[in-house]
């Protein structure tokens, strides 16, 4: 039981060192050849801390363990809502400016609601991965159009407001995501094992594991980054982090691992952690899209959100 304990302990170590060093060099690349900041922060920071979810899912999908790599994303859906952006509105409260990170949000809960029908059939056949890997595709491309249009967005000001730091040459650039790249893959595969290895050692399914210690480990870069972006006072920039992270878990690395192996989707799944799902997302739906103005989730509804994870944690105990 010790090595595979050290396996996921140092797997999700280098997990997420790595993919902090690839969102780097991807978005000291992207400044290079001029990328809007609001395409970095829509896309480059925002699905870029959610490439541990991808890799892990991917690796477990490789392994047969539909079971592990379900629940690594969905599990990583539901602590970016509840414990994370939780957390961050505990540190400050999350005020919603960007008129893009509030068009998201909807976006959000359509793709949960797709995601779901999907695998009603309790399956994720190749051809639903493919629906959701095109829906991506329409939602990357939405992006880019959204940084033409809103080049002066609020969340494209905050990017342009992080610290500075040294823009490394391209060749450095390039070196960090190759890098980052190859140390994800492979800390991935590390992380499946171990997490693997302890699940039939406790006697519990993968997906249990997969929803807890991967889903809570692989989301480390989004609370960091999160937690970084809300001391600052970039409340946008943390939301849309989150949002950008969930959309991409949803439709990328579901899609891509269902594309892999297809899969049977356990009953827990849809009764369970899809409707936990869906209640958080509708949540931070009502708490944020204000019509009229911009939405706050206040210090008192992090402690909510928090303690709707704590029960949720104890609901997957039982």
């Amino acid at each position: 039981m010790l090595a595979p304990l050290v396996a996921i302990v140092a797997g999700l170590v280098v997990l997420v060192w790595s993919a902090d060093r690839f969102v780097f060099g991807a978005a000291s690349l992207a400044t290079h050849f001029s990328v809007s900041p609001l395409l970095i922060g829509m896309v480059i920071i925002g699905f870029g801390t959610s490439t541990p979810e991808l890799t892990v899912s991917a690796s477990a999908a490789l392994g047969g363990n539909g079971g592990l790599a379900l629940g690594n994303a969905y599990g990583s859906n539901i602590a970016n809502i509840a414990l994370i952006l939780g957390l961050v509105a505990l540190v400050r409260p999350i005020t919603v400016q960007s008129s893009v990170v509030r068009m998201e949000i909807p976006i959000l809960c359509g793709i949960t609601a797709l995601a779901i029908l999907l695998i009603v059939d309790e399956s994720l056949s190749r051809l639903d991965a493919g629906i959701q890997i095109g829906v991506f595709v329409g939602v990357m491309i939405w992006s880019v159009r959204q940084a033409r249009k809103a080049p002066t967005d609020v969340l494209a000001a905050q990017v342009d407001s992080m610290p500075e730091v040294h823009l490394p040459s391209v060749g450095r650039c390039v070196f960090w995501v190759a890098v980052g790249l190859v140390l994800l893959v492979a800390s991935s595969q590390v992380l499946v094992w171990g997490a693997v290895q302890i699940a039939q050692g406790l006697g519990v399914s993968d997906l249990i594991i997969g929803l807890t210690i991967v889903a809570i480990g692989t989301s480390l870069p989004e609370l960091a980054s999160s937690l970084a972006a809300a001391r600052r006072g970039n409340s946008d920039l943390a939301l849309g982090n989150i949002i950008g992270s969930n959309l991409f878990n949803t439709l990328a690395v579901v899609g891509v691992a269902g594309l892999i192996h297809p899969m049977s989707v356990s009953t827990d799944i849809l009764h369970r952690d899809m409707p936990v799902l869906a209640g958080v997302t509708i949540l931070l739906l009502v708490v944020c899209y204000r019509p009229r103005g911009a939405g706050t989730i206040t210090r008192a509804e992090g402690v909510f959100l928090l303690a709707c994870y704590g029960g949720y944690s104890v609901w997957l105990a039982q």
